[in-house]
């Protein structure tokens, strides 16, 4: 808010000031006294908000985390299980405020000096967020040096202040840092006490809308537009649109907006709901073409107390609330001709949990779990002493309901689609068989559709069935081994143990038998009987271990039809950008070779491409060489290349290129790994270094 030396005269000032309205105000008020002296320190977190995915380096989620001492800040999980920080936003907005001599436009008249205490307040209010939220991906367009366009993603975090400004950040994806920051702008949205934000975001004739919905703590909702510049394909509105203005005091908690279609009007509308108090605002938006038509109501009758969390499947337009008693609603919205009803109904997680108190909850992305963060609740009538918090979860969907989700998906990636897959993981862990019903329905995909996704999701079936049938290790991993890795080398090889070694040897058999019976869930049997479980055993070990050997060549059957589809597709990349004799890092005589070596594969179009392929490259073999000893590295196998040396080196999964460093990527699942692009690789290369795991759709750490 100002220089230090000039902010700490100040607050000195301030908190020995004689007027008790300046002395009082300043000394209660956290955010002028953050370290608080007497009060507990702030420490943890107001609020926080994910990106849509795709945001980062590794096309993920960005974190926007607020703490309690009211810094903004941007976090990225760069590498695996490690979280860091990307940019610190309070500290540049204050910059920027500062150069601004605190001035929102030149327009404004000049303030006081900081040593007036309402001066003091404005600069405060001015930086103290309230809420953030991040807008959908959106796409801009820049100017190359040779006046080509081209396409640019970037993605809006808005951030709604105490002094009820608006400031909307605009980024460029991947968000790498400060660097990645291409504007920022302020919005004055003219509501008193704001208390929470949410972007609306409609689209209607293949026009993108969008704009701010601003609540207030004393109960109006409004939406205000957002002008931006250089976006394709944006619009926004013309003038704000007041959805609820009474001044009822009632405060709104928390707004959701839901994308969803009118089956009677045939056009898409955006459904807004809103918590205020125990009752849900609803709010229905339509484009026509008489104009934007608002229809508005309330639902009542859901919450004995205030709704102290609110959260919404995107998928179906389902709205789930909760209050601090531990009942939750779920409410289903109808349409009718005019406009929409909702059909609630109670869900008592008192049945489930026990007697709980809820602070939060949270639907998955596609809907497949709702989460719950509880503490115990009162027994007896007495409170619990202590507080532990804890993060429960119901299933909403059916294995049926996930299973038909997943085969009729129009995302077609697993990844995005977890808490589907962890549905139908938990059903084939727990029967031990694929069910027929969703064996039968996956072939029909595959024989009539032949995406890869479905052949992927084969994988995923096959991989936990495989899993379900392996047997249990009888030992805990990480418990160490107590057998003796000393082997016993005689002077000469003929030579027979003496009696000392037989001695050290019963010694040490007896030492293990005792080892082992003091481990839990071991089962010791006699030496004299261990001959006849082994007999009796071997009938039930053989078909079980055939099904495994049946599993395992139907995994390897997949992952090679997978590996042959993006081989194709890296030819065609080849093919696509290269010239005639041109050398390219990419085996591509190894990998059109491994291709047709193969007798039982004829696939047309593979034939087709590595034939101009092969006429393209006249000849020329361009073979990989190993970085230690210069020799050629032949491809024979897909995952790892051997020169005639015997130095191994892993391929690229998405290049198929040998990964000759000590420092690879590998995805989210470590099903396989990846090089980095360097300097010298074309882009079309690193686009292709860009892609998710051909076997589990996850991204590449």
């Amino acid at each position: 808010v100002g220089p230090k030396k000039e902010v700490a005269e100040c607050k000195e000032k301030f908190a020995s000031s004689v007027d008790p309205t300046v002395s009082q105000s300043f000394m209660l008020d956290r955010v002028f006294n953050p370290e608080g002296k007497s009060l507990p320190p702030l420490r943890g977190f107001k609020y926080s908000s994910w990106s849509p995915l795709g945001c980062d380096a590794n096309g993920r989620c960005l974190l926007a985390a607020l703490t309690m001492d009211n810094r903004l800040t941007i976090h990225a999980n760069l590498n695996r299980l490690q979280w860091v920080q990307l940019v610190d936003l309070t500290e540049i907005y204050g910059e920027r405020l500062y150069e601004a001599s605190y001035q929102l436009s030149k327009a404004d008249t000049p303030r006081g000096e900081l040593g007036d205490f309402p001066e003091f307040q404005r600069r405060h209010s001015m930086q103290t967020p309230v809420r953030m939220e991040w807008s959908g991906i959106c796409t801009t367009q820049q100017v190359k040096h040779n006046n080509e366009c081209w396409d640019v993603g970037s993605v809006l975090l808005a951030v709604l202040f105490e002094n009820s400004n608006i400031a909307v950040w605009q980024f460029q994806l991947p968000f790498l840092g400060k660097e990645s920051i291409t504007s920022c702008n302020t919005i004055e949205s003219g509501i008193n006490s704001p208390s929470v934000l949410s972007w609306w975001e409609y689209e209607h004739n293949n026009r993108k809308m969008s704009g701010l919905i601003v609540g207030s703590a004393f109960g109006p909702v409004k939406i205000l537009p957002v002008n931006l510049k250089a976006v394709k394909g944006y619009f926004t509105l013309r003038q704000p649109v007041v959805l609820w203005q009474e001044m009822d005091q009632l405060p709104v908690h928390s707004i959701k907006c839901i994308p969803l279609y009118h089956p009677y009007q045939k056009c898409s509308c955006s459904l807004v709901v809103a918590a205020r108090g125990p009752y849900v605002f609803w709010c229905l938006l339509l484009i026509s073409k008489a104009g934007l038509n608002v229809h508005n109501s309330h639902v009542t009758g859901l919450h004995s107390l205030p709704i102290v969390s609110m959260t919404a499947d995107k998928q179906n337009g389902t709205v789930y609330t909760c209050s601090s008693d531990g009942k939750a609603r779920q409410l289903i919205p109808i349409f009718t001709d005019v406009a929409l009803k909702f059909e609630h109904q109670l869900i008592k997680l008192s049945e489930v949990f026990g007697s709980v108190r809820t602070h939060g909850i949270a639907v998955s992305p596609c809907g497949a779990y709702l989460a719950v963060i509880t503490t115990e609740g009162m027994t007896n009538g007495l409170h619990p002493v202590n507080k532990n918090y804890q993060v429960q979860f119901v299933t909403l969907k059916t294995f049926e309901e996930a299973a038909a989700q997943l085969l009729e998906s129009s995302v077609q990636n697993l990844f995005r689609q977890v808490d589907l897959t962890d549905l139908v993981r938990w059903k084939i862990l727990k029967d031990k068989h694929i069910p027929q019903f969703l064996q039968e329905a996956l072939d029909k995909k595959i024989e009539s559709c032949g995406s890869t996704y479905f052949w992927r999701f084969k994988l995923f079936l096959l991989r936990i069935l495989y899993q379900s049938m392996q047997k249990a290790p009888s030992e805990v991993m990480w418990r160490p081994s107590h057998e003796d890795a000393k082997i016993l080398i005689s002077d000469s090889p003929g030579m027979g143990s003496t009696e000392d070694d037989q001695e050290e040897g019963t010694s040490k058999q007896a030492n293990k038998q005792s080892l082992c019976d003091t481990g839990k869930g071991m089962d010791i049997d006699d030496p004299a009987d261990d001959s006849l479980p082994q007999s009796s055993d071997v009938g039930g070990r053989e078909p079980m271990e055939e099904k495994l050997l049946e599993i395992q060549a139907q995994i390897e059957a997949v992952e090679m039809h997978l590996t042959r589809e993006h081989m194709k597709r890296v030819l065609g990349e080849v093919y696509l950008h290269t010239w005639i004799t041109e050398n390219t890092s990419i085996p591509t005589r190894g990998v059109c070779d491994f291709l047709m070596s193969d007798d039982g594969y004829d696939d047309r179009t593979a034939r087709v491409l590595i034939g101009h392929i092969l006429k393209k490259m006249n000849k020329q073999t361009f073979p990989e060489h190993c970085s230690l000893c210069k020799e050629i590295l032949p491809f024979t196998d897909r995952k790892q290349a051997v020169c005639s040396n015997g130095h191994i080196w892993l391929r690229c999964f998405l290049t198929y290129q040998s990964c000759q460093s000590m420092v690879y990527r590998r995805c989210l699942l470590h099903d396989s790994i990846a090089r980095h692009p360097t300097p010298e690789d074309p882009e079309w290369i690193k686009r292709l270094l860009q892609g998710p795991c051909t076997f589990c759709d996850s991204p590449v750490f």
